[in-house]
């Protein structure tokens, strides 16, 4: 036999039990996932709306709605509206999501450094529920006319 030649006999026939195996899991997987997806998104929802709640913002309702959700951050942290279009450019959409946390920390009296955590795993989770849940820190002072 040349060494050179392949000589594969595939008969393609998969039983269909162990097709249906397969898409079971894969069906498994991808609705456990679906499901820890929808579970994230509420606790964001929640922990949005607490704190624009906090921050006297109107229209905290918002916070289910996507999209949405980014001008009731903008509104909590006081930033410009037009900053939604950066969310949408890749790279620009960390920095600003940086900038915007670290706008909604000040507002509720904490340390603005905590907006650098919305880019560390884990971090990111638990940032929105200190926020939220945790005591008003001292509001910040109004900058002084010059």
């Amino acid at each position: 036999m040349d060494p050179n030649t392949y000589n594969y006999q595939y008969s393609g026939n998969v039983p269909p039990a162990a097709g249906a195996a397969i898409f079971g899991i894969f069906a498994g997987i991808f609705a456990l996932v679906f499901f820890i997806l929808i579970i994230v998104y509420i606790f964001y929802a929640i922990c949005l709306m607490k704190i624009a709640h906090k921050t006297n913002t109107p229209n905290a309702w918002l916070a289910w709605i996507p999209i949405a959700n980014m001008v009731l951050m903008l509104q909590v942290a006081k930033k410009p509206m037009w900053w939604i279009i950066l969310f949408f450019i890749p790279i620009a959409n960390i920095v600003m999501a940086i900038l915007l946390w670290m706008g909604i920390a000040k507002e509720l009296g904490k340390p603005e450094w905590l907006g650098v955590l919305v880019i560390v795993p884990i971090a990111n989770l638990v940032l929105p529920a200190y926020l939220a849940f945790s005591e008003m820190g001292p509001t910040p002072a109004p900058p002084a006319a010059v």
